[in-house]
């Protein structure tokens, strides 16, 4: 695949660790996180939730089986530096490469990093900004002071840099139609919908509740996405409005979070949040555990959910004992933290998408209500 020569991954803490760079040939950084899925490097450089991160591999083997275009989670790849062990193209051709996905939309990436001592390190302290410097620029000190000169990760906002700028639809015929806010939508939940013989709508993040909950929308996804859910008052206030509408309502990961703080509940900002693909994740009603994928930096504060609200903690982290799904008690409205299209169990989570749509068929809305502009 080539190199282009030493490089250094700096942390705003001083640790510094050398490599050699091979993809696009620039500095870039932002917050360092750990994925320690085993597979899954593609759907990881192209899933949006990623933005303004740099991206630690712990597996010590990446590109190892090459590259499949139509299961890239998005048209290009958004975080901010890639981070791995060993790095080898394994595969033919330069489309089946991910390296050349991430050169061709100007990612560095870096090779020959110890990624378990890096990872073990971020156990240690949380989460850092870091730098991923440019070929031929191994100045530590100033590859250090390029990572605290780092915005932080929660200044940002970064849904309006992955959203869709239009609405779109996807899939024809008579299935329900059912409306996805795309605040960083990965193309796995459209396709787990359109396999359960629904219609997608995909809206831009700016969607107003008007265009979300039309007459014709038989059931809402809020989707996943990066930053932080405290920035996003127009989203929260959507989330509260789909609630007050009760048509079956869906939250994924960041979608989960805006529906958490629509229920009057509080978000916290992980340690070092979860990225992976092997979470054990507890359903508290039927005790049922699945191996689930993650990523993400925040959770939802359990004991703030309001009794009130009508809803309840439904699921929980094995590992840890965050909240990893709720449901409200009697309307049709379930989110969940981790990545039900993820799919790494494989197939343990992708009953959260038959729960929806079963509940949009079942579902007998009567008049619709006026909807809150």
């Amino acid at each position: 695949m080539g190199a282009h020569g030493p490089a250094l991954v700096a942390l705003e803490d001083g640790t510094v660790f050398p490599g050699i760079a091979f993809g696009a040939p620039l500095g870039a950084g932002g917050d360092l996180v750990a994925n320690t899925s085993q597979t899954g490097y593609q759907e990881v450089c192209t899933d949006p939730s990623y933005a303004g991160q740099v991206v630690v591999m712990t597996y010590p083997l990446i590109g190892n089986y090459g590259r499949l275009v139509e299961d890239d989670q998005s048209e290009r790849p958004w975080l901010r530096a890639l981070v791995v062990a060993h790095a080898t193209a394994a595969v033919m051709g330069r489309a089946r490469q991910v390296v050349h996905l991430l050169r061709a939309h100007d990612v560095p990436a870096i090779a020959g990093v110890d990624t378990r001592a890096l990872a073990r390190h971020l156990r240690e302290t949380g989460t850092q900004r870091a730098f991923v410097t440019a070929p031929g620029e191994v100045d530590r000190e100033a590859a250090v002071e390029a990572a605290r000169a780092l915005p932080r990760w929660e200044e940002q906002d970064f849904v309006g840099q992955v959203s869709a700028p239009d609405p779109y639809d996807v899939g024809m015929g008579s299935g329900p139609l059912v409306a996805v806010v795309d605040f960083g939508l990965k193309a796995n939940i459209v396709r787990g919908l359109r396999r359960r013989g629904a219609r997608v709508r995909v809206l831009p993040h700016s969607a107003t509740a008007a265009a979300a909950l039309a007459a014709e929308i038989d059931g809402l996804v809020l989707s996943p996405g990066p930053g932080d859910p405290a920035r996003l008052a127009g989203p929260v206030a959507l989330a509260r409005v789909a609630i007050a509408d009760g048509r079956p309502l869906l939250g994924i990961c960041l979608g989960h979070q805006l529906v958490g703080l629509a229920a009057g509940g509080e978000t916290r900002r992980l340690r070092f949040g979860h990225h992976g693909a092997n979470h054990p994740v507890e359903d508290l009603g039927s005790g049922r555990v699945q191996v689930t994928a993650q990523n993400h930096e925040v959770q939802v504060v359990g004991e703030s959910i309001p009794a009130s609200s009508g809803f309840y903690v439904s699921q929980r982290n094995l590992n840890d004992g965050s909240v990893e799904g709720l449901r409200h008690a009697e309307l049709p409205i379930e989110s969940v933290q981790y990545h039900p299209e993820g799919s790494p169990g494989p197939l343990d989570a992708l009953e959260v998408f038959d729960r929806f749509v079963d509940q949009i068929r079942r579902a007998d809305r009567g008049p619709i209500r006026p909807v809150l502009r």
